[in-house]
Formats: structure tokens, C-alpha cells, sequence
């Protein structure tokens, strides 16, 4: 009885992603940003994804922003970056949820590993801090770029909560994992290639409970540090729920159901802005020295919400 009644939940799991594949069978590419109204009407209310074209042209950045250029205007500011021994921050690694080593430095010094990088700089490194450090700790560059996307803040109804500045190394990967954001993902220079599972897919997308730690390097050899034996560490939890699966190499022996997710690959340009819906489940790669600029507005907590933790419940009970 038991094993009918996981049965008859995993099909109708099942009918619920293909229904959703059925209704948006591909990611849509607009030539060119659509007014509010269309965008409110055919994208954040459809919790759809939509790569737009010629959204940022504008920007001085978008031909500015180059090692040059940053060496001469902030040259000698203290940035904020993340250091991983592998490129994987917040991820899960032998059994811990592992956040990276944050090291305060010159952004010339970052310049330098990014693009001269010598023997003694061991790790891959990445600024990534998501506290709307483009506001913050790169505030001189908002002149290359808009303070929010015009029709974008009239379709949310409010500013952005966040606007974030990344640039890093290719080898820098960002796991999977969802948000309560709206998303406007601008790339000014190189790409990234998302991976994208919607919210419908939760069923198939394993998590696991883990202690959560930091990576630390000492020696020149980097180490896995709990958070509770660190008191410099005091607003992270001990126990993370994460996303246990790498979508480039899905261990399906482990996690079979996630033979049933079915992933959009979408790969966004120089001068692209990619719309990434509120709950979607994402999974990002970059080139080299890739530079982007993410605005994050709260999600509405409407019925969407109230589905999806209706889908996070019933999940867990089986």
C-alpha cells in the first residue's frame, strides 16, 4: 500500500514537471527589453525566464570595464573575494556545506591573480559577496551602469533590494540552488552558462542536511574548519539544508529521481541580461575574467509561494 502511494505521488510529480516543460518548452531571447506591462504580464507573473538583448547597450561599463580600466580607478581599493581551493563556494564537499575563505585585498592584487597569476597564490579566487557590494565597496563604478532597470522597477513595483558586482575565474562555479529573488542578471563582459531547473522540479532535486564550515588556508594547504569551532563566525548556522547534486555530473546511482528533472542550459553574452524568475533552481559557470551586475528584487509572497512550500511539504513526506 505504502509503495502505491509513493507511486501515485512520484507520477503526479512527474505530470506536474511535464506539464510545465509543455507550457515553456525552451527559454525565450528578446531582441530588445520588453515595456513593463509586457514584461510584468508575460515574465514575473508567469515565473518564466527570459534572456534580453540590448537591454544595457547603454552602459558606459559595457566599454569601460576592462583590467585597465579597473587597475586605474580602483586600482588600490580594498574588495572583498572569495578563495576556494576548487572554485566551489557554498557547496557541499565530503559531507560539510563548505562556504569560502573571505580575504580583504587590493583589487589590483585580485587584477594581478586573475591575469598574471604566479606559483605563490594557490586557490581560485572570485568576488561574489552578495551584500550589494556594487553599492558598496565598488560604488565609484555606478556611474558605468544604471542604479536599477528602469522597467523593471515599474513591473516589481519597488527598487532592487541589492545590486552585486561578480568577476573571477573560470573555474569559479556557483551550485545549484534557488532564491527568493527576482533576478535581473546583466553580463557586461565574457559569459555565463546557467543551468536552470524550474520550481515545479523540486521533487527530483535531492537535499542533505550537513555541518556547515569554511574553508581556511593555512601553510599553503587549505582546510575545512566547522563553524562552531570558529568564533570569528557568529550569524551562520551550524546545520545547512543544500542541494546535494552536481547538475554536470549527476550521481544518478545515488540520486536517481533526478533523472526525471528536466534542465534548461542557457548561455548569456557580453551585453545580455538575463531574467531569472524567483524560485528557479540555477546552476552558473562563467569565462574567464567574466564581469556581471545582478539586480535582486524581493519576490512577491503570493500564491506562488504558498504552491511551492505546498510542493516543499508534500515532498518531504516522501
Amino acid at each position: 500500500m505504502e509503495e502505491r502511494k509513493n507511486n501515485a505521488f512520484n507520477g503526479a510529480y512527474s505530470i506536474l514537471s511535464s506539464e510545465m516543460r509543455d507550457l515553456y518548452p525552451s527559454i525565450e531571447i528578446l531582441d530588445s527589453p520588453p515595456n513593463p506591462v509586457t514584461f510584468l504580464r508575460k515574465f514575473v507573473s508567469q515565473n518564466r525566464p527570459v534572456v534580453i538583448k540590448n537591454a544595457i547597450n547603454h552602459w558606459p561599463g559595457l566599454t569601460r570595464w576592462s583590467e585597465e580600466y579597473f587597475r586605474k580607478k580602483i586600482g588600490e581599493f580594498q574588495v572583498t573575494v572569495a578563495v576556494t581551493p576548487n572554485g566551489y563556494a557554498d557547496a557541499i564537499s565530503n559531507g560539510r556545506f563548505v562556504m569560502p575563505e573571505e580575504r580583504k585585498m587590493a583589487m589590483s592584487e585580485f587584477l594581478d591573480i586573475l591575469f598574471k597569476p604566479t606559483q605563490d597564490k594557490k586557490g581560485v579566487f572570485y568576488i561574489q559577496k552578495q551584500n550589494s557590494n556594487l553599492k558598496d565597496e565598488f560604488s565609484c563604478l555606478m556611474e558605468d551602469v544604471d542604479a536599477h532597470i528602469s522597467w523593471g522597477t515599474e513591473a516589481f513595483g519597488a527598487e532592487p533590494d541589492a545590486v552585486n558586482f561578480w568577476m573571477g575565474d573560470e573555474r569559479a562555479v556557483t551550485s545549484m540552488h534557488r532564491d527568493h529573488y527576482e533576478n535581473l542578471y546583466c553580463v557586461v563582459s565574457g559569459q555565463k552558462v546557467f543551468t536552470l531547473l524550474p520550481p515545479t522540479d523540486l521533487p527530483f532535486i535531492p537535499y542533505e542536511s550537513c555541518p556547515s564550515a569554511v574553508y581556511k588556508e593555512t601553510n599553503e594547504q587549505f582546510e575545512v574548519v566547522d563553524v562552531e569551532n570558529l568564533d570569528s563566525i557568529d550569524d551562520c548556522s551550524s546545520e545547512v539544508s543544500w542541494i546535494a547534486i552536481d547538475p554536470l555530473e549527476p550521481d544518478l546511482e545515488k540520486y536517481p529521481q533526478y533523472s526525471l528533472a528536466q534542465p534548461h542550459t542557457v548561455t548569456v553574452n557580453e551585453g545580455e541580461m538575463l531574467y531569472l524568475p524567483s524560485l528557479w533552481f540555477h546552476h552558473v559557470q562563467q569565462s574567464h575574467g567574466c564581469i556581471a551586475v545582478n539586480y535582486w528584487y524581493d519576490m512577491d509572497f503570493d500564491i506562488k509561494w504558498a504552491y511551492y512550500k505546498f510542493l516543499e511539504k508534500a515532498v518531504s513526506y516522501h
